[in-house]
């Protein structure tokens, strides 16, 4: 009977487990979402998306987010919507960070800063060698939609919208968040080789490394020269 019961605990458990992480992977993709969000795109009761979500408002791997507009269904006060904050963002594989920042404070040290921003712009080239550079003027919404893939493929779930005069590519999940925080090159060197890819300047709107809810950048339908190629040109 206690071995049965046993079972059924760590069964029960397991489930449980099971659906942390399947609500931490969603806030992951949608960068904040309600408890009825979650809900529905799981297919569980909104009471028991609000259990899983106390755990982690208490565990500190989700906090309340600022309203984005959206969650505001009717009548009276906007349902709350949750974000995952930097240690939630840790459960889904960033568990090297102290080891990658380490190893750039090493290269820093021996190389300089030239070194380190060397590095970067190898990282951004490789996780865009399926785009490649611009032969010439390319389309935006398709280049920013080929970026996104190749952001994805690379492992920063990212999707390319079109919003208003441009369009949006959003990273809402970043491997290297926390190394970013401490090295902004990695950032500029990611944006740098959209530009080369696009042939176009695009302007980063927004950073999880800055605690932001995803990694925004625009990139606007009319073609503007990239601040390296204007360089060249003069």
């Amino acid at each position: 009977m206690k071995s049965e019961q046993h079972e059924v605990h760590a069964s029960t458990a397991q489930r449980d487990g099971d659906t942390r992480d399947a609500v931490v992977a969603l806030l992951m993709n949608r960068g904040q979402a309600t408890a009825a969000d979650i809900g529905e795109a799981l297919g569980i009761t909104t009471t028991a998306v609000r259990r899983h979500l106390d755990n982690l408002l208490e565990a500190g791997d989700v906090t309340v987010a600022a309203p984005s507009g959206l969650a505001n269904r009717g009548r009276g006060r906007p349902a709350k919507e949750f974000l995952l904050t930097p240690a939630g963002r840790r459960q889904l594989g960033q568990g090297y960070d102290v080891l990658a920042v380490d190893a750039l404070r090493a290269l820093r040290e021996v190389g300089g800063e030239e070194a380190v921003r060397a590095f970067a712009r190898r990282r951004a080239e490789q996780a865009m060698s399926s785009v490649g550079a611009a032969p010439g003027p390319q389309d935006p919404v398709d280049g920013a939609r080929r970026i996104a893939a190749a952001l994805s493929a690379a492992g920063f779930n990212a999707d390319a919208r079109e919003v208003g005069n441009g369009v949006q590519i959003c990273q809402h999940h970043c491997p290297v968040s926390e190394v970013a925080a401490e090295f902004p090159e990695l950032c500029e060197a990611e944006i740098s080789a959209f530009e080369q890819a696009l042939g176009t300047h695009v302007q980063r709107l927004a950073t999880i490394a800055n605690g932001d809810r995803a990694c925004t950048t625009h990139v606007p339908l009319e073609r503007v020269v990239p601040r390296a190629t204007a360089k060249e040109l003069r």
